[in-house]
């Protein structure tokens, strides 16, 4: 049994082929055969590279990728906390709130007895 196996392109190739479509030197049946890829799919690709163009130098998209990893290390900044807090808390002899530790919905811990064992020297 032969099964329809899709071939995977990779981004370099989808934008070498789209910018040739844009060119306009060659038809899209001459593209088609000479890159084994289907018109429509040439033409599909053509139409994602043109919308994406005007965004490609723009300074919103440094800012979202900036956003993006801020929000990412203040995550690993509240998970680094948390983890450090509740090894201490696994470890302390004193402290009497093993287990009990709850955390709060802005991810730190609000537990009173974890206030308690902060305060603990």
């Amino acid at each position: 049994m032969v099964r329809n196996m899709r071939r995977g392109h990779d981004g370099a190739f989808k934008a070498k082929v789209a910018l040739e479509s844009i060119k306009g030197e060659k038809t899209l049946a001459q593209l088609s055969s000479e890159f084994a890829v289907h018109a429509n799919q040439i033409g599909q690709w053509r139409k994602q590279l043109l919308k994406e163009l005007p965004t490609l130098f723009s300074d919103r998209r440094k800012k979202q990728d900036k956003d993006q990893e801020d929000l990412v290390s203040e995550l690993y900044r509240q998970i680094g906390q948390l983890k450090v807090e509740l090894d201490w808390l696994k470890k302390s002899p004193k402290c009497s709130c093993r287990g009990e530790a709850e955390i709060d919905g802005s991810g730190f811990g609000s537990s009173p007895h974890l206030a308690m064992c902060r305060k603990m020297p």
